[in-house]
């Protein structure tokens, strides 16, 4: 049975910095791309960034690219997100995601 728990979300003043896990467990995790995405209160689900299996090649959407960094670590079977220069309009719930199957996720709140 797969299984994805985020954890790491927090209350952050703009221009902040947080770093989030997702442990997984149930598969293979080293052979398998995994991605991060988000969903703001009222809005649809957003794609962030993927990560090929071996941490090699890593994607990013424009609105994260160079603020956020993908990463993973295949023998904890964890993937990560640094998130730096964080804006309000970072404000939502984070999941990472396998195919498509996500955790519980961890939220995000970026506010003075």
């Amino acid at each position: 049975q797969v299984q994805l728990v985020e954890s790491g979300g927090d209350l952050v003043q703009p221009g902040g910095s947080l770093n989030l896990s997702c442990v997984a467990s149930g598969f293979a995790f080293r052979f398998k791309s995994m991605s991060w995405v988000r969903q703001a209160p009222g809005k649809g689900i957003e794609w962030l960034a993927r990560i090929s299996s071996g941490g090699i090649t890593t994607d990013y959407a424009d609105s994260v690219k160079g603020r956020f960094t993908i990463s993973r670590d295949n023998a904890k079977n964890t993937l990560y997100l640094h998130m730096t220069s964080l804006k309000p309009e970072d404000t939502a719930m984070y999941y990472c995601l396998k195919d498509n199957t996500r955790g519980q996720g961890t939220q995000v709140t970026v506010s003075s």
